[in-house]
């Protein structure tokens, strides 16, 4: 099993639900946890948590997922910090108006920028040194939605659809580079994107996602955990 110890991870979306969940595992595992979102006070309280926890340390960085310089500051910051990025969890995203009958482009660009550019921009900016380092894992948080479509979800999951497609490509493209690609999609999890539905199940904890992250991440070396879809039973 792959020691994570002392290796750092950017993590987007950490301000709240999987992403936060996911940085406070990380950071149990010893490892360094640069913290990307939009909201500097949101991502002050889980920089302060993991930094009092007594494992690995944190420093938090804002950022805009779609915007591509913003996305290159966050990568050299956590170079400047840490030197190298082993691991970046792209989990930044948005879930917004989903039909195409509500005519509602601003919402679709927004799920656009932030769920498929977001993803590139984050890749490309770590990709080149993980190359040429012979290591690294790009671990994508997708959706059961990038697998399934609904009458409400057309928007979104196309998001998703793309979001699975460059997994599946890049680990293709990466084969025997030494760096492993991960698509992780989860149903319905109990965060704020969730807002105000009510189900008739027990559905997701966060945690249960930053579970299956280090699962894929501790396997060895030579082993790619390419899917893993989690859903309530």
């Amino acid at each position: 099993m792959e020691n994570l110890s002392g290796k750092t991870a950017i993590v987007t979306g950490a301000s709240s639900g999987i992403g936060k969940s996911i940085a406070r595992r990380l950071a149990k595992e010893g490892m360094n946890v640069v913290l990307a979102a939009r909201s500097a006070e949101k991502l002050a309280d889980v920089e302060e948590e993991i930094n009092s926890g007594g494992s690995g340390e944190a420093i938090a960085v804002p950022t805009d997922m779609a915007d591509q310089s913003s996305v290159r500051a966050l990568v050299q910051q956590a170079r400047n910090a840490y030197s190298a990025v082993d691991v970046l969890v792209n989990n930044a995203g948005q879930m917004l108006a989903g039909t195409v009958r509500s005519g509602k482009t601003n919402e679709w660009d927004s799920m656009i920028d932030v769920n498929i550019k977001g993803v590139l921009y984050g890749v490309d900016a770590v990709l080149p040194e993980m190359i040429q380092r012979g290591s690294g894992h790009l671990l994508n948080i997708d959706s059961v939605s990038g697998h399934e479509v609904t009458k409400t979800s057309t928007v979104y999951s196309a998001t998703k659809f793309a979001v699975r497609a460059i997994s599946m490509g890049l680990e293709k493209e990466l084969a025997r580079t030494g760096v492993r690609v991960t698509n992780i999609s989860p149903g319905m999890v109990d965060t704020p994107l969730m807002g105000s539905r009510s189900v008739d199940r027990k559905i997701l904890d966060p945690e249960n996602i930053a579970d299956a992250i280090v699962y894929a991440l501790t396997q060895p070396a030579h082993v790619n955990v390419n899917e893993i879809t989690i859903r309530p039973v």
